[in-house]
């Protein structure tokens, strides 16, 4: 393990930058961390599933009412946002940890021009937006029947 390193005034910001992954890498190893526990929050979360029919996501957003998240499509981009206000800020002594995320967030992701993003659809149930985006007709896959001659 590496030895001290002194604080010496006028770092540049990727030496901070390294020095704050080495102690995540500490905090990994000594917690016995995954690097999606130690590195920075990326909020909502979101799975994203592929099949004949077309994208789906789903964003995690616990403590949200529907209304309060926004989902845009523009130029084969998606976007959600939204905020979750910290309702009453706890002064309690002893905590030892707050993992949950609070305040404006804010995803894109780039989609493949095989999508018909006219027929978008999105539903909130239990703290889970879906969205779906389907294929278009002509991008989905079909059969061709082949016509076998005998000779």
């Amino acid at each position: 393990m590496p030895g001290m390193i002194r604080w010496a005034p006028g770092r540049t910001a990727g030496e901070l930058h390294r020095m704050q992954e080495e102690m995540d890498r500490w905090l990994g190893q000594l917690w016995n961390w995954g690097p999606e526990e130690t590195s920075r929050a990326v909020w909502p979360r979101t799975d994203i599933f592929e099949d004949a029919e077309g994208l789906r996501f789903q964003f995690e957003v616990p403590g949200l009412d529907g209304k309060d998240v926004k989902v845009t499509l523009a130029e084969n981009t998606l976007t959600v946002s939204g905020e979750r206000k910290l309702e009453n800020e706890d002064r309690r002594q002893n905590y030892h940890r707050i993992e949950r995320s609070f305040g404006a967030f804010e995803r894109s992701f780039t989609l493949p021009a095989s999508l018909d993003t006219d027929k978008a659809r999105a539903e909130y149930q239990n703290g889970v937006l879906a969205v779906f985006i389907p294929r278009s007709e002509r991008a989905k896959p079909r059969s061709v029947a082949v016509k076998v001659e005998t000779k």
